[in-house]
């Protein structure tokens, strides 16, 4: 029974957190027009499903690779340039985070929570700790 409880507890977990990582990415492409004002800059509005196959394509492979743990035998070069784009991709993040904090207010107003934002924040702030605690402590596995 306590197997069960550990399971059901670990599958709970597991959605909760990929739902607000998810919800995390949408709002930030969606808000933001990330997708749109790249295609604007190019001016390949044309080409816009493309870009968004791509981001929906390297979110779906790279979930996979961390899911299944997947290795790459790449050069050594290739772990620069990886890095250089996760660091574009995390500045790029950094720059709109003022932006994408007004979601939640405009979320909570919509779905008529406007009096309960403190808890909503806190339930955030509070998963976001003990996820990481749990991660750290090795609790999850």
């Amino acid at each position: 029974m306590s197997d069960m409880l550990a399971w059901t507890v670990l599958v709970f977990t597991g959605l909760a957190g990929g739902l607000a990582v998810g919800s995390g990415l949408v709002a930030f492409l969606v808000v933001l027009d990330i997708i749109p004002r790249l295609a604007q800059l190019t001016r390949s509005y044309a080409k816009i499903r493309w870009y968004e196959g791509a981001v929906i394509c390297g979110a779906l492979f790279f979930t996979l690779t961390d899911f299944f743990e997947w290795e790459y035998g790449l050069f050594p070069l290739a772990s620069s340039i990886f890095g250089l784009l996760a660091g574009c991709f995390v500045g790029m993040l950094a720059a709109a985070l003022t932006e994408v904090i007004n979601v939640l207010p405009i979320l909570a107003k919509r779905i008529g929570m406007e009096s309960y934002i403190i808890w909503l924040l806190m339930a955030m702030i509070l998963g976001k700790v003990l996820g990481a605690l749990a991660e750290w402590l090795g609790v999850l596995g």
